[in-house]
């Protein structure tokens, strides 16, 4: 496998899924599923580019060149044969989809890529499953099936793995459980097994599949159009806020919350602080404002704090489907992904996903090209009041946040943005900026 990781180490910093840009892989092979269809692999592979080092999901399979899709090529295999991304391979997604619909073992050993069905079967007898990889920048590969015969299905392949059930099968398949219409129907998993640094077996999900809904936007795109038309949003805003706060109530109830001691706090505001820190150094733009930030961060560990529960942990409008019969539909429960798997699979305040709700709402008027930049900020400030109003109007008293709380968490949330836009999207460094100067401004 070493000539096959060799092309590895040039083939992943090239995907939109590889987190660590700007720098070489350090490869090493830590589990290697051949699977029950011929020439085909699944392999993971620690990447000690980074601290802590991550680890990647690489399915991949040797066909013929001119089988092979644009972009899904990583190199030669010998015997005239390539290797190939096998996300465009349909008898790896035929027994992907299979896999998740009615469980089985994926590989031809113990170990290594299980199905886990978490629904009755969709209706369909066809062995051969037509699937199309979803284009777009994103940290994970997504495929959507569309069945003969019965309703179509996302499936996600988790590119990064962790050890450990992933948060949004987590999540996302206890909301479905319960009933909850504002989350899609949980179809099946798959979990695999491989080595760790310090030589112990670790076991994670490497792929879930849930409903797709055909045709709709997020709510992102929904929110855009209405602040370029200038239409009021204030309605969809508030029922936007009721379907989030009605998932913080069903998480709290179908997982143990924590009570906020003085430890927990200390570990939050240590959070805080390290990404200011990182942000910091990063964002030389950031340093006027930085002892005002920590005074924030100070006044909300002095303020009274809800029990902290399981969250979203990255709620955005991109994270939200507006559908015909469901309503609004709260998507991808992974969490930041720049966060440490540990704090994203902990209990945390649920203001963390209404201070980034409110954090998406003001990228709106950074992506609407108006002159009148007024109208779009008084746009923006009506939806935000809305979508507070419908939360509070539906949560329980006990997990309402105070506002120094939830100014804390705004702050964190522009933080971590100016981060991510210094990293990826320099262009739009303003807005986190601006943010930040409103909300820790220099004169206060």
């Amino acid at each position: 496998m070493g000539d096959l990781l060799d092309l590895l180490t040039v083939w992943m910093p090239r995907q939109r899924w590889y987190g660590t840009k700007g720098r070489d892989p350090r490869l090493t092979l830590v589990a290697d599923e051949e699977l029950v269809i011929p020439g085909t692999r699944v392999l993971l592979v620690r990447d000690e580019a980074v601290t802590p080092a991550s680890v990647y999901q690489v399915p991949v399979s040797q066909r013929d060149p001119d089988a092979v899709l644009p972009g899904s090529l990583i190199g030669p295999a010998g015997d005239g044969r390539v290797w190939a991304d096998a996300v465009t391979d349909p008898a790896f997604t035929d027994l992907l989809f299979h896999l998740v619909t009615e469980g089985g073992a994926g590989a031809t050993g113990d170990g290594g890529f299980i199905g886990i069905p978490l629904t009755a079967p969709p209706a369909t007898t066809a062995t051969a499953v037509p699937a199309r990889v979803l284009s777009g920048e994103q940290s994970n590969t997504s495929i959507i099936f569309r069945p003969e015969g019965a309703a179509p299905v996302i499936c996600k392949l988790f590119r990064q793995v962790n050890a450990g059930v992933n948060p949004d099968v987590e999540l996302q398949s206890a909301l479905a459980a319960g009933g909850a219409t504002f989350v899609p129907a949980a179809i099946g998993e798959v979990r695999g097994t491989w080595t760790t640094a310090d030589g112990d077996e670790a076991t994670g999900s490497l792929a879930f599949a849930q409903e797709f809904f055909d045709g709709v936007e997020d709510a992102w795109r929904v929110a855009l159009l209405a602040a370029t038309a200038g239409d009021d949003f204030s309605a969809p805003a508030r029922a936007l806020g009721a379907s989030v706060a009605r998932m913080h109530v069903a998480l709290a109830d179908a997982f143990p919350t924590v009570a906020p001691d003085a430890e927990v706090r200390a570990r939050v505001a240590a959070a805080w602080e390290r990404r200011l820190a990182i942000a910091v150094s990063e964002v030389p733009a950031l340093s006027p404002y930085a002892d005002r930030i920590r005074q924030v961060y100070a006044d909300a560990v002095a303020a009274a704090w809800p029990p902290l529960q399981r969250v979203h942990g990255d709620l955005h409008l991109g994270q939200v489907l507006h559908t015909p019969a469901n309503g609004w539909v709260l998507l991808d429960f992974e969490g930041e992904p720049l966060r440490p798997i540990s704090e994203r699979r902990s209990p945390d305040l649920a203001v963390r996903d209404v201070a980034g709700m409110l954090r998406s709402f003001d990228y709106v008027s950074g992506a609407v090209a108006d002159d009148d930049g007024a109208a779009v900020r008084a746009w923006v400030i009506a939806a935000q009041q809305a979508f507070l109003s419908g939360y509070a109007e539906t949560v329980s008293a006990g997990q309402t946040a105070p506002d120094a709380l939830l100014a804390a968490f705004e702050l964190d949330k522009a933080v971590y943005e100016a981060i991510y836009e210094t990293r990826n999207r320099p262009d739009w460094i303003g807005i986190p900026l601006a943010a930040i100067g409103r909300l820790a401004p220099l004169s206060a």
